[in-house]
């Protein structure tokens, strides 16, 4: 595999990147928002930040956010609907809640729009297990035409550690050719 090195002092105007790049996620406590800004900066692309219209207090981010999450539904979001049309490449990532996407994550599945024939790299940060949250994105990004071409659970440990989030710039690296 050949990556394309970045050059700038910000690193993240890549020679040679023909690839519209769109990173996507919801971020509860900040950790998926500082993964999703180390792709940006590594990377270059558009940064979009689901955020919830009514946000969870934290007791009910663990009670009725997991049980909404359990359920795989989506709740109101702000942006309302995500314009990808643009974008060749998406870049999606998510906190896990009771072992599956967050509503906002789901809500922004559903909300995008001219995502036909895209790929996609997603993520998921967590404690220790993502469980189903993976499988359940790749789906629903199936039914809106988009190829999961690489998947990536990040634990706090493996986050703290570097290696694996590298590992996720490198894939997204990869496909921007």
């Amino acid at each position: 595999m050949t990556y394309v090195q970045g050059i700038g002092t910000a690193g993240n105007c890549l020679e040679g990147t023909t690839m519209k790049t769109t990173i996507i996620y919801h971020s509860y406590s900040g950790i998926t928002r500082g993964i999703a800004e180390e792709i940006q900066k590594a990377c270059g692309g558009d940064l979009v930040e689901v955020t919830l219209k009514q946000n969870y207090s934290s007791i009910s981010a663990y009670t009725l956010g997991c049980y909404r999450a359990m359920k795989e539904e989506a709740d109101p979001i702000d942006p309302e609907t995500i314009d990808v049309s643009a974008s060749d490449l998406l870049v999606i990532g998510t906190p896990v809640w009771a072992f599956k996407a967050t509503p906002a994550v789901n809500a922004a599945i559903s909300a995008l729009r001219g995502s036909e024939g895209k790929k996609a790299i997603i993520f998921a940060t967590c404690g220790g297990s993502a469980k189903d949250t993976l499988p359940i994105m790749e789906k629903a990004l199936a039914a809106k035409q988009v190829t999961v071409a690489g998947q990536f659970v990040l634990t706090k440990k493996e986050i703290a550690e570097g290696s694996k989030v590298s590992t996720l710039i490198d894939a997204v690296r990869a496909l921007q050719g």
